[in-house]
């Protein structure tokens, strides 16, 4: 199984990468590419850019990745109860495109951040969102409290509880 797998933020210290690493790499005998969206960067999106560089390479070589894959794995970054403003840039700029941008992919949401709500409200907006954009949907977890949970040492989820939820919701993708 090919899985692609990315944290929806341009933060190079990323605890959302931190986790989605973790994530797929509990995901056995599968193929995983993790993607960086500082390799996609583009543009502030609006039509008026659109209609002077026409689309843009990097958006159609993220949706290649995309297309090439069997399911994927996101974690979204919060950003003020949002997506990130690198994500969803990317996003538009994809959906100009091609509007199914998930493709009918298996997708995994998570999410993190340093407070007690883990990125909740982020995964509540793409759970409404990206079925509309063809992501089905096998499961979702936000991880709250990152630096309580997380060993950044050692690169994975330390609280057994929210360990063992990873593991399930990871489980989804292969059902």
């Amino acid at each position: 199984m090919k899985v692609i797998a990315f944290a929806a933020s341009n933060s190079k210290q990323s605890i959302n990468k931190q986790l989605v690493t973790y994530a797929a790499s509990l995901l056995e005998n599968a193929d995983v590419e993790l993607l960086d969206l500082n390799d996609y960067e583009l543009p502030l999106f609006s039509v008026d850019i659109e209609k002077e560089i026409g689309q843009p390479a990097l958006a159609q070589a993220f949706l290649d990745k995309l297309g090439h894959a069997d399911a994927l794995v996101i974690s979204l970054a919060e950003h003020n109860g949002n997506y990130s403003a690198a994500w969803k840039n990317l996003f538009d700029w994809c959906t100009r495109i091609e509007q199914k941008v998930f493709q009918k992919k298996p997708t995994i949401l998570l999410s993190t951040s340093p407070g007690e709500r883990g990125g909740a409200t982020v995964i509540d907006i793409a759970l409404n969102s990206m079925p509309r954009f063809a992501a089905d949907i096998k499961g979702s977890m936000s991880l709250p409290s990152f630096y309580d949970n997380f060993d950044t040492d050692n690169g994975k989820v330390i609280n057994t509880e929210f360990d063992k939820q990873l593991h399930e919701t990871m489980h989804q993708l292969i059902l």
